[in-house]
């Protein structure tokens, strides 16, 4: 009855150890890979965009940054009240978001679903090393995909802007 009892601690305890050297090897693998890193970076920017569009209210109109274009030319922009427009679908008020910006809804959209596709990515990576360059090959072309559908209107606008100039 010892000797079972014993087997079992000796076995958990091998189990826990192996399990701690596991936790630290992907600690360890996770510091230096440059994927993660960027996907880190890029949650955290997305976050910090959250957290500005919840901490300042459309309602004072408080916001530290104005339309740098609206400034110089007196003339709005294609991204004129966006901050207003995403600080409203914060507080879920969606119709008075469109009315400040008809693409704010799709561009807060863009960024709620990188910050989801950062953490599953991520996640992914961790678990499947296996399949990494597939993982970053289709997370590189389906997010540039969500990038131009979500800012068409944008580049539109700047490319129109550059060729109509002159």
């Amino acid at each position: 009855m010892i000797l079972f009892r014993n087997m079992i601690v000796l076995r958990n305890m091998i189990l826990s150890e192996r399990k701690n050297n596991t936790e630290q090897n992907l600690r360890i693998r996770s510091r230096n890979e440059p994927y993660l890193i960027i996907n880190i970076f890029f949650a955290g920017v997305i976050l910090l965009i959250f957290a500005y569009s919840g901490f300042f209210s459309p309602d004072k109109d408080n916001y530290p940054l104005a339309c740098i274009h609206e400034n110089l030319t007196g003339q709005p922009c294609v991204s004129c009240g966006l901050s207003h427009s995403f600080s409203l679908i914060i507080r879920g008020r969606v119709e008075a978001a469109y009315q400040w910006n008809r693409y704010g809804m799709r561009i807060f959209l863009f960024f709620a679903a990188q910050l989801v596709l950062r953490v599953a990515f991520s996640i992914f990576y961790l678990r499947y090393p296996d399949t990494r360059k597939q993982l970053i090959i289709v997370d590189c072309i389906g997010s540039g995909v969500i990038f131009l559908v979500a800012f068409w209107p944008f580049i539109t606008s700047i490319i129109s802007g550059v060729l109509f100039r002159v």
